[in-house]
């Protein structure tokens, strides 16, 4: 070789080795992104308008979908709240945290004060967020992360709230999982100070999100932020203004109002449509403060390096509570082991990875948010502790995840009318196993959403497949079953039942069309929206 040549060589090496050094340059002095995390609360999968709500306005939250992608098969990881939230911050089921009911509930023979006459006694389960685990906040802040807490906690006591697990900061989060003190202020909420009579609290929420953004902007302080808005809203006692009120109620006179709003299911009656001009306002506000996060994301110059997430923690609400919306064709709500109480809506926005309004119906859980949001945030996995979540990046990519089972295990009757239950999704296959007899349905999702067929009897071996599979995930995990309740009798259940049917359910109906009267005035002064000026 020439000395010509060997001089040529070396310059393109030294080329390609500067090259590369400038691109890990490049890559590790990106800044990480940022994380606003907006979780709702007993909010359904067609309470919003980008999923085909006609009654229901939510352009903020339409905006988040719309800009980036839309999990059409997203799940919380289980029907009621508690659970929930446990597996978002833990990266594992119910079944494995133990957190299985929402903690304040009943279990075994005080089960019985409920006065329902229920064949089952449900079992014990864990009170407190566990605190030997790694939790998503406390990951993130081992990454250099701020991280900050608004809203709803309900997972534990003082001794296990947000602070305790990885929130530098915490604004309204305790022991408690509804609004105490109403929607308007004053709250009575330890951890969140009354300023302004008649303040909204979902807009008290995103206010303090807004300034916690300000205070920590990181493009002056350096360091990146994980803020989690959990909103109390929407679950009840639903409230709004007159203002709100009034705008849907002509809403649902003009898109016409049926004369029956709900119909039986198991143990409570089910609406089965979106005209409650009460709960619109409420979903109306929070998507209001919905919109003041973003408005100040954009306003920082923040957008193009922050992540933004929406969900919500179970189904909406169309039996139990305040009965306050329809999931429809979903079958069912809260609390229920069909669609209804377990499919959300489930949006993540990652500028520059999702190209907006896509779409996909891959079935991921609320178990995927821990992993995903650290592999988003350039942090190492925790495999040990989010053992059953799997990282969404490669879909967000549009690449390919492996099919998985998904499991629920819910072992509890609750407030909302759902059975004891477990159930596991493979593919478009969904087994549901009942505790009170033993008896499994079978549905093909993609065949059959609303799960009006029950297709189990024509796929004996497919049922025992799926069945074994969902108990031996059960065991592995750790997970306790209801038990029989010695005192139950057929006849006190059916007297039961009868009074939820003759006197229960009219009264269900009555005060559905009160909520639409135009002579409808809570209290006088709207739940205390409408203040006084001296």
């Amino acid at each position: 070789m020439n000395y010509k040549n060997l001089i040529y060589i070396l310059i393109l090496i030294f080329v390609g080795c500067k090259k590369e050094a400038d691109s890990e340059k490049e890559l590790t002095s990106k800044p990480k992104p940022n994380f606003i995390f907006i979780l709702a609360d007993d909010y359904g999968y067609h309470d919003l308008s980008v999923i085909g709500s006609q009654y229901y306005e939510t352009p903020n939250i339409d905006r988040i979908a719309n800009e980036g992608i839309i999990f059409t098969d997203g799940y919380a990881a289980c029907q009621v709240c508690s659970p929930s939230r446990a597996s978002i911050m833990l990266g594992t089921f119910p079944a494995r945290h133990g957190i299985t009911d929402w903690i304040g509930a009943k279990t075994g023979e005080d089960w019985r004060k409920q006065g329902r006459n229920n064949k089952l006694l449900p079992p014990e389960y864990v009170h407190n967020l566990p605190s030997e685990a790694v939790t998503l906040p406390e990951a993130m802040q081992e990454g250099g992360y701020k991280t900050f807490f608004a809203g709803k906690w309900h997972l534990g006591d003082s001794t296990s709230w947000p602070e305790n697990h990885g929130f530098d900061i915490n604004k309204g989060g305790w022991d408690v999982g509804s609004p105490r003190g109403g929607y308007f202020s004053p709250f009575t909420n330890p951890r969140l100070e009354n300023k302004k009579d008649g303040e909204n609290l979902s807009m008290r929420l995103a206010s303090e999100t807004v300034n916690f953004i300000k205070e920590n902007n990181p493009k002056e302080t350096g360091k990146p932020f994980f803020a989690y808005l959990s909103f109390y809203a929407v679950h009840g006692p639903i409230q709004t203004t007159q203002d709100k009120w009034a705008k849907y109620r002509k809403k649902a006179e003009d898109l016409g109002i049926a004369e029956q709003g709900f119909k039986m299911g198991h143990f409570l009656p089910i609406r089965q449509v979106q005209d409650n001009p009460v709960y619109a306002g409420l979903v109306e506000a929070m998507d209001d403060a919905v919109g003041e996060v973003l408005k100040t994301v954009e306003e920082l110059g923040l957008g193009e390096n922050t992540v933004i997430v929406f969900t919500s923690d179970n189904g909406g609400v169309a039996a139990g509570d305040a009965f306050a919306t329809s999931n429809l064709p979903l079958r069912a709500g809260k609390g229920y082991q069909f669609e209804g109480g377990i499919r959300e809506p489930y949006f993540i926005k990652v500028p520059g990875v999702t190209k907006g309004g896509e779409k996909t119906s891959v079935p991921v859980s609320g178990t995927d948010f821990y992993p995903t949001i650290l592999e988003l945030a350039g942090l190492g996995l925790k495999p040990d502790q989010h053992v059953d979540g799997k990282s969404l990046v490669p879909v967000l990519k549009g690449e390919y995840l492996p099919e998985r089972p998904l499991i629920w295990h819910y072992p509890h009757y609750g407030n909302q009318g759902g059975e004891p239950s477990s159930i596991i999704r493979e593919g478009d296959w969904k087994l549901i196993h009942y505790y009170e007899d033993g008896r499994e349905e079978l549905y093909n999702l993609k065949n059959d959403l609303e799960e009006s067929t029950n297709i189990a009897g024509e796929n004996a071996d497919r049922v025992e497949k799926m069945s074994k599979k969902l108990f031996a995930m059960l065991d592995e995990m750790g997970a306790r079953y209801p038990t029989k309740d010695s005192e139950w009798t057929a006849e006190l259940e059916q007297k039961h039942l009868e009074r939820i049917v003759n006197e229960f359910w009219p009264n269900l109906e009555k005060k559905r069309m009160e909520y639409l009267s135009p002579d409808f005035d809570p209290n006088n002064n709207w739940w205390g929206s409408q203040v006084t000026k001296d």
